[in-house]
């Protein structure tokens, strides 16, 4: 695989993330990374897209030309919304996703260990605007996805054991990065898939924790025009 940009490399995570969506599921994109997946979607699937800040059925991102400015997701980007989507409040919102009815929870994180848990609402000393919907979305979702970047800086987030304060204990079930796709098992970081052109010595020299491997370890699919 050719050396990709950072926004064709967020466009593949993405597009990764969203190939685990099924049919009727209700699903939470995170800011950042997470909100790429709503223009990833099977457009032959019904997928509720979820909005933190009060939206059920919301669609792809908005373009610079064609917005209203009131429709917006939670980290503030313009976005659509599809035919039959429903706006509430933010209340009603939490409602949904701490009774349970949310079904896979997408968002980035700062570091991931090997138990399942999630760091990704502070760094001790960075100003931050607050935690926000994080810690009811990971508990309350039926099933946790992380989509994000393997590496900071060159620094792995995939760790033995999480540094910074946590967001929730052992609540990630699915890891998807530039490098591959990673499940929480019981045995620790089962590696399930590995992005094209990456080797076992390669991922596993951006990884801190143990990788182990999957029984059929595949190669992870990629956009067709990446």
């Amino acid at each position: 695989m050719r050396e990709l940009s950072k926004q064709q490399v967020r466009r593949m995570i993405a597009w990764r993330v969203a190939q685990e969506l099924h049919d009727g599921d209700v699903v939470n994109l995170g800011i950042g990374l997470p909100s790429l997946v709503a223009n990833e979607t099977a457009k032959n699937m019904e997928i509720l897209l979820q909005s933190e800040n009060g939206l059920l059925g919301m669609d792809g991102l908005a373009d610079s030309e064609h917005h209203d400015p009131n429709l917006v997701n939670a980290g503030g980007q313009p976005i659509t919304a599809a035919i039959g989507a429903c706006s509430f409040n933010s209340a009603d919102s939490f409602a949904i996703i701490r009774g349970g009815h949310v079904d896979v929870s997408v968002l980035g994180a700062l570091q991931v260990d090997e138990l399942g848990n999630l760091a990704n609402w502070i760094i001790p000393g960075k100003m931050v605007p607050g935690m926000g919907g994080a810690m009811d979305l990971v508990v309350g979702a039926q099933r946790v996805i992380v989509a994000m970047e393997h590496t900071n800086k060159g620094r792995p987030k995939l760790l033995t054991r999480c540094d910074l304060p946590l967001t929730a204990a052992k609540q990630v079930n699915l890891v998807v990065t530039e490098l591959g796709v990673i499940e929480i098992s019981g045995q620790g970081m089962l590696l399930r898939e590995l992005a094209p052109g990456i080797d076992l010595e390669t991922i596993q020299a951006h990884t801190e924790a143990k990788l182990h491997l999957a029984d059929t370890l595949k190669t992870m699919p990629i956009p067709n025009d990446l």
